[in-house]
């Protein structure tokens, strides 16, 4: 282990001047506003992945015997 001279360490140093500069870039893009408008929409994304869950479980019977009703019309059309 020998004793490390300042020209060793500046490597070190500048690597973590470039982390700092990196770490101080994320912190101002996340308290900006500009990312709320992904934030919207991924919410309203979710909302809608939701509600469209919700009425194939309530009306996918319904839905269901429909398409059956269609599917066997159109067998008997042709």
């Amino acid at each position: 282990m020998g004793t490390r001279t300042i020209a060793s360490l500046e490597p070190a140093v500048e690597v973590r001047k470039e982390h700092t500069i990196m770490l101080r870039r994320l912190v101002r893009s996340l308290r900006s506003d500009e990312g709320q408008g992904l934030a919207e929409y991924a919410l309203i994304l979710a909302l809608i992945a939701v509600v469209a869950i919700l009425s194939l479980v309530f009306l996918g019977t319904a839905v269901s015997t429909l398409l059956s009703m269609i599917g066997h019309s159109v067998q008997t059309a042709t």
